[in-house]
């Protein structure tokens, strides 16, 4: 498959589409994710383009999950969360619909089930809200 640059997330690395930034640095960028599965679910993406892991270069991938975990911490500490869920899917028969390598982290609570994959956009506020938290705990 051929990188498309206008995919959504390439757009947000160039800064035509805004997100709700939570980090960055020279090689990734984390930010939350618009159609939460849970509270405080957001992403990180590489800024070097690849359409998922399989054709990645692998040098992306130290800095990649080096702001996964970096990021799941502070997620399951500003949710208050009892363990974290780390998704990152290959392929439209894998569940994956944007093209743009990116790694999914879901703080989640014991006894709550993630929601589903909707199309349902979050209210902003609670987006903010929630990103304001993990920031903060970045800070930490």
């Amino acid at each position: 498959m051929t990188y498309d640059t206008n995919n959504i997330f390439a757009k947000i690395l160039r800064g035509e589409i805004p997100c709700e930034k939570l980090y960055e640095d020279e090689h990734t960028l984390a930010f939350m994710d618009i159609m939460p599965q849970a509270e405080g679910h957001c992403l990180v993406i590489p800024k070097k383009p690849s359409t998922g892991l399989l054709d990645a270069d692998p040098i992306v991938f130290a800095s990649l999950f080096s702001t996964v975990q970096k990021v799941a911490r502070a997620a399951k500490a500003a949710m208050q969360a009892d363990g974290v869920t780390v998704m990152q899917f290959n392929g439209a028969a894998a569940g994956q619909t944007v093209f743009h390598l990116h790694v999914h982290i879901l703080p989640r609570k014991d006894g709550i089930a993630l929601k589903a994959h909707s199309g349902q956009m979050e209210k902003s506020e609670i987006i903010k809200a929630n990103a304001e938290k993990i920031r903060a705990a970045l800070t930490i």
